[in-house]
């Protein structure tokens, strides 16, 4: 596609069409003390309206070179211990984690026009816990699991074939066997924001800031 053709594409593009969004009013003088419910009730409404896939979130992490990096990855849960999320301690996200222990998520619906955008520092959960959380999945994510080599080059697709049918031949002969590089990882927020998109562009952006005694909250220009 040429320069022209793809400048042409992207003006021809429009967001929040009323005949797949509804841009629904909030309030942010209902919302409650805390971030956890807003998100859980948020989250239950993007579901609820046919969002595809919102449990997928981005997350961005920086490397021990500061370099910043960004994919796509699957929400575990989200409770008082933080949002939690899985990956190998030897994949290029794990290895940033390592690192720099602090990252950010961000998640967006664009049925309803919200994002939800959470930051702060990361740990680790214990390794029962981690292998826990696998074991909860299913047969295709243990599969994938114990492929490995997460992020590594690969010299091709038919490699990539024969070591997967391996894994998945594992994965169904012992449904509990470990991977043990799979890591469950705790993001504890220090901020959470909530975006309600809005069609005359006043969106409304409500911050809420950890102070470690309990949470404040704060309304951000758009």
């Amino acid at each position: 596609m040429a320069h022209k053709d793809l400048h042409e594409l992207l003006r021809s593009l429009r967001v929040w069409d009323s005949e797949v969004t509804e841009l629904r009013p909030f309030d942010p003088e209902t919302a409650p003390p805390t971030p956890l419910p807003l998100f859980t009730g948020w989250f239950a409404e993007a579901v609820a309206a046919g969002q595809p896939e919102p449990h997928t979130m981005s997350l961005a992490t920086v490397d021990e070179d500061g370099r910043p990096d960004v994919r796509i990855v699957m929400l575990h849960g989200a409770d008082a211990d933080g949002w939690s999320f899985a990956t190998h301690s030897t994949s290029r996200k794990g290895r940033a984690l390592s690192a720099r222990p602090y990252a950010a998520l961000a998640f967006y619906w664009p049925v309803l026009g919200r994002q939800v955008r959470v930051r702060g520092p990361v740990t680790q959960a214990p390794a029962e816990e981690s292998q826990a959380d696998l074991h909860a999945r299913s047969t295709g994510a243990l599969a994938a699991a114990l492929t490995g080599r997460q992020s590594e080059e690969l010299s091709s697709t038919a490699e990539l074939r024969q070591a997967s049918e391996a894994a998945w031949q594992r994965a169904r002969e012992n449904p509990g066997e470990p991977s043990p590089t799979w890591t469950l990882y705790r993001l504890r927020p220090e901020t959470v924001e909530f975006f309600q998109g809005d069609a005359e562009r006043r969106h409304v952006r409500l911050e809420y800031r950890s102070s470690g005694f309990g949470w404040s909250r704060a309304l951000l220009w758009p």
